[in-house]
């Protein structure tokens, strides 16, 4: 009878086994912050002797918005903007504005980072820049915070793409703000439609050498088309002054070479002769010496 008893406890545990080899299996679909990083391939930066630079090209983004600030890469301090209910509001970039950072920065130099000699407007650490639209920027890092309702997005300029020199590569850290208790619920689609009211992915990051040679075609194309132009006009021309010239049933041959000039090609064939004008598109057919046909 001790079957009997140990039984459901022998049933109950492989359930519980089943239970738990199951749930990582479970566990292994992509979190929010994985699939947005799917869709925005991430930049990496890096630094040598020469400074900083892009050493991982991630996916090209265009600024969609004005109202972004940034600070120079080499700074100490990420400023940030808030996207939300469609307005930008920049909130660290305004303290690094009016001289906080700048503050901070000479607190901190010696202790944290190497202090600047002389800056100057263009290697000043604090100098902030203001985003155009249709600039293009590279993220480096996406934080999802669902407790805040919050995705950040940290972004660098790319500043091959922006024809920038010298090179800065500006950051900010953008986040975009979501109702109260609404970003669990929020599918990763939705969010990247929200993202794509600020950042629009760029088919090119080389833009401006693309659009150098589409101008050097377009203009090649203008001048061939502008050459082949002439070209028909002149023959368009050299036609209709052709075929103001009468030509009439039973003219002679010479009355035809008067009107028209002499024939591109003559074919004789007994007593038909046959009068070709290829520029003109015209041919005239003599039958014993008389027009008799014009086409």
């Amino acid at each position: 009878m001790w079957y009997r008893i140990f039984l459901p406890a022998i049933a109950g545990t492989a359930a519980m086994i089943c239970s738990l080899a199951v749930s990582p299996a479970a566990a292994q679909a992509p979190t929010l912050q994985e699939q947005l990083a799917a869709q925005y391939k991430l930049a990496k930066m890096g630094s040598d002797s020469s400074g900083y630079q892009v050493v991982e090209e991630g996916t090209v983004l265009a600024v969609q918005k004005g109202g972004i600030l940034g600070l120079p890469y080499k700074s100490t301090i990420w400023p940030s903007a808030t996207y939300t209910n469609g307005t930008i509001k920049a909130s660290a970039a305004q303290s690094a504005a009016s001289g906080k950072a700048h503050d901070i920065g000479s607190k901190f130099c010696g202790l944290t980072h190497k202090c600047p000699q002389q800056p100057d407007s263009t290697s000043n650490e604090t100098s902030t820049k203001l985003f155009k639209v249709g600039d293009k920027v590279y993220a480096t890092k996406i934080d999802v915070k669902p407790d805040k309702d919050q995705v950040t997005l940290s972004l660098v300029a790319c500043d091959s793409c922006n024809k920038t020199d010298p090179t800065t590569y500006n950051k900010v850290n953008l986040v975009f703000q979501f109702q109260s208790g609404t970003l669990a619920k929020t599918s990763a689609g939705d969010i990247e439609d929200t993202i794509g009211q600020v950042l629009t992915i760029s088919d090119s990051q080389d833009s401006g050498d693309n659009q150098q040679g589409q101008d050097q075609g377009n203009g090649q194309g203008q001048g061939n088309g502008q050459g082949n132009g002439q070209q028909a006009q002149g023959q368009q021309q050299q036609q209709a002054e052709t075929q103001t010239q009468t030509v009439q049933m039973g003219m002679t041959a010479d009355q035809v070479v008067g009107a028209l000039g002499k024939p591109d090609q003559q074919f004789n064939v007994g007593p038909k002769q046959i009068f070709v004008y290829k520029t003109a598109g015209i041919k005239v057919t003599l039958f014993g010496g008389k027009v008799v046909d014009v086409q």
